[in-house]
């Protein structure tokens, strides 16, 4: 059943808990919905914003003129059976719904013996967001698992992409077509056959790295910047420009990882924005390197 909710707060629907206020909110449960999302989207007058988890993203402060579709009860996680026999002897198939956690995924995946997504352990966010940003750690990238996509394009409608059908580079998603907005209904991983003591491990550790040198616990959308094609990463160019720790108006730098930006409770998103911008400059008179933000911006 779809839902319209007024003036959602980005504070509330995002892991860093900053930002203002989008037009309206449109929740559906059903594939079949979409369809009727975007009716109501294009009812309220307002361009669409596909909202998963709220991790990696930044919205400005104030009145934002977007509305934000979600998909919070497209969470199903299911085994596919296959006609290609070298996917049924060596791995499988399995399609999860855009509003599945990545964790409850990675988890499922563990306990049916599947590997190749070990590497989104302690990552925040949705099945759908992943694909969006092509998320990834550890060398794990989402898009190089993804079988196909079931997505919902305005000129189009419902409609399912394979391999060819998009583009990825690092944290980047695109289609190959034209058109700019599509909204991630569910996605098919090719996975392959291992040990689920093995798969468990292997996230164990990826959890274990992650927690000691990242702030986990804080309010943080992730990492501020995209590592640089070459040279050092971009947690250790702002790190030697001196920006680990750096305040302003509650929002910082962490005093773990310098590419993560917090809120410390009483942020705001002109803060974070002034500190992005301060980082980005910082590190280009220093190196000459001028850093991407990896963080989805609204404004």
């Amino acid at each position: 059943m779809i839902a319209v909710h007024s003036a959602p707060s980005f504070r509330e629907l995002t892991t860093l808990r900053l930002g203002g206020r989008a037009l309206a909110e449109i929740v559906f449960t059903e594939t079949e919905e979409a369809e009727e999302a975007a009716r109501r989207c294009a009812e309220l007058g307002a361009p669409p914003f596909a909202l998963g988890g709220g991790s990696n993203l930044l919205a400005r402060d104030g009145e934002i003129p977007v509305v934000l579709v979600r998909a919070r009860c497209l969470d199903k996680v299911e085994r596919l059976s296959s006609a290609d026999t070298e996917i049924e002897d060596k791995g499988a198939l399995v399609r999860a719904g855009a509003g599945v956690p990545l964790k409850r995924l990675t988890a499922r995946f563990a306990a049916w013996g599947l590997s190749g997504l070990e590497g989104l352990t302690g990552i925040p966010g949705t099945v759908g967001g992943a694909v969006a940003m092509n998320a990834g750690s550890f060398g794990t990238e989402t898009a190089r698992l993804l079988h196909s996509l079931l997505v919902w394009i305005p000129e189009t409608g419902v409609t399912t992409l394979y391999p060819g059908d998009w583009n990825v580079a690092y944290r980047q998603f695109e289609l190959t077509s034209e058109n700019i907005y599509f909204f991630v209904l569910a996605a098919t991983f090719h996975l392959t056959k291992s040990q689920s003591d093995v798969i468990r491990n292997s996230m164990s550790l990826n959890f274990f790295q992650k927690k000691s040198t990242q702030p986990l616990a804080a309010w943080s959308a992730g990492c501020a910047f995209k590592n640089p094609p070459t040279g050092p990463a971009a947690g250790k160019l702002l790190e030697e420009a001196g920006v680990k720790g750096k305040r302003l108006g509650g929002t910082a730098f962490s005093t773990v990882h310098a590419n993560f930006l917090v809120n410390e409770g009483s942020g705001s998103a002109t803060a974070a924005f002034e500190l992005l911008a301060e980082a980005r400059e910082t590190v280009f008179r220093r190196s000459g390197i001028n850093l991407q933000t990896e963080i989805r911006i609204v404004r």
